[in-house]
């Protein structure tokens, strides 16, 4: 039952906004966004019941003969979409809870993984915290990869063009609600990053998929194209999604100890230990796609092995230095992760495993500062340093043997991830690619 006092906002915000459309916003299982539009006319009765549709035509939702869903709205969400404001008819967004017919949550939306996860943070009195780097690429069309500039870290104009689209776009986000922090010129030609403000995990969730839109949109204004595909530059840095995160317990942070090393706590000290122990599980759902694995090669400033420390960026997990005495700054940086992932799932699962660490208490190993890359591979095994899965595959043998992703996911998500990303192997196996043709052809 939607909140009276929610649904009088909602309403009274959308006659003052002359909204016409409100686009009712959910995920599927691999994080693709859907959409399905109500008039306002039909707005009331949509806060109230919901919109049905089609399940079994939505990836990973159901099967044909239980295919009825309904998308109810969040209204807290509302939201005008800047690109149709200021119009004589304006449209507002929503995201919604995906339920049955007989009003059970369906176990299959992204969105109620990620708060079952975050319900048993809760039960331990913990509220979890993120703040995502998303990085993408412009590229003159979705052509090919041809830049608009050749700028690097930081450049700004003559090279970083496209100072206009980021800044565009971060007055969009705004307008939206959603904070950000930062926003530049990445390592790579043509390639950005905007960064959201630290917020709760559910927010974050929906702020991303948002981002997501709102890049691509401001991106299609100026007849460019924007793509936040893992690597579609060989030889070049590709995108990822750093994940920051810390548990609060109410206005304080549980990672935060100031008489610790690295000024962590046993909490996140274990916290940080579960995922380590976890890593190679999860990729599948942080690194989802075939060419999330052609970003995760040395060379690149991506992570391949698990391992943890404070100032290398060739680590796994990284603790960037907080300014002394600002404990809410105390975090954790999960650097494996890439922006064409589902955020509900991965927020989820990365939880899950550093809850898991928590509750096993399980002990943190000694930090890498080293540069892991330039290690002999003798000394890395007797080392014990593991490395992340290095394709699709890989990562989809390691995750179906997964008591942990399992759980965190539930049997219909967990299922259905595996049975879909083990079809997208198969599609792949069958290409052959122009390496093959330019590499075997003329000696063959």
């Amino acid at each position: 039952m939607v909140d009276q006092a929610q649904k009088d906002f909602v309403m009274q915000s959308a006659r003052d906004q002359k909204v016409k459309f409100v686009r009712l916003w959910f995920t599927d299982t691999l994080g693709t966004l859907k959409s399905v539009a109500k008039t306002m006319a039909e707005l009331d009765d949509v806060l109230e019941e919901g919109a049905g549709f089609d399940g079994s035509s939505i990836e990973g939702f159901a099967r044909i003969d239980e295919s009825d869903m309904i998308a109810m709205p969040d209204p807290s969400t509302f939201q005008i979409l800047p690109w149709r404001s200021g119009a004589e008819h304006s449209v507002a967004r929503m995201f919604c809870d995906i339920y049955r017919p007989d009003g059970s949550a369906f176990e299959g939306d992204p969105r109620f993984v990620l708060r079952r996860q975050l319900k048993r943070a809760a039960d331990l009195g913990y509220t979890f915290y993120v703040g995502p780097e998303l990085e993408y690429f412009y590229f003159k069309s979705s052509e090919g990869t041809e830049p608009l500039d050749h700028g690097g870290y930081f450049d700004l104009t003559p090279l970083d063009v496209a100072s206009n689209l980021r800044r565009d776009t971060v007055l969009a986000l705004e307008s939206m609600g959603i904070p950000v922090e930062t926003s530049h010129h990445e390592v790579a030609p043509s390639q950005h990053e905007i960064d959201l403000r630290y917020t709760d995990a559910l927010t974050m969730a929906d702020s991303c998929m948002t981002y997501r839109l709102v890049v691509k949109e401001v991106a299609m204004d100026y007849n460019v194209y924007a793509t936040f595909m893992p690597k579609p530059i060989a030889n070049e840095n590709g995108n990822g999604m750093h994940v920051h995160q810390s548990l609060f317990k109410g206005e304080r942070n549980a990672f935060y100890d100031a008489e610790a090393p690295y000024r962590l706590s046993p909490i996140a000290r274990s916290y940080m230990a579960g995922l380590l122990d976890h890593a190679r599980e999860i990729t599948l759902v942080t690194n989802q796609w075939v060419n999330s694995y052609k970003r995760l090669i040395p060379g690149y400033e991506a992570p391949m092995y698990i391992t943890w420390a404070q100032r290398n960026r060739s680590d796994l997990i990284r603790i960037p230095q907080a300014p002394v005495g600002k404990e809410a700054a105390t975090r954790l940086e999960y650097r494996a992760a890439d922006p064409a992932c589902n955020p509900y799932l991965v927020f989820a699962v990365m939880l899950a495993a550093g809850l898991d660490g928590i509750e096993r208490e399980l002990p943190l190993g000694e930090p890498t500062e080293e540069n892991v890359f330039e290690l002999g591979e003798v000394e890395r095994k007797e080392r014990g340093i593991e490395v992340l899965p290095g394709s699709l595959l890989e990562a989809i043998e390691e995750a179906a043997e997964s008591t942990l992703l399992r759980s965190a996911l539930g049997d219909h998500v967990f299922e259905s991830l595996i049975a879909n990303k083990r079809i997208e192997w198969d599609d792949y196996r069958k290409q052959i690619t122009d390496y093959e043709l330019r590499r075997y052809l003329p000696i063959l």
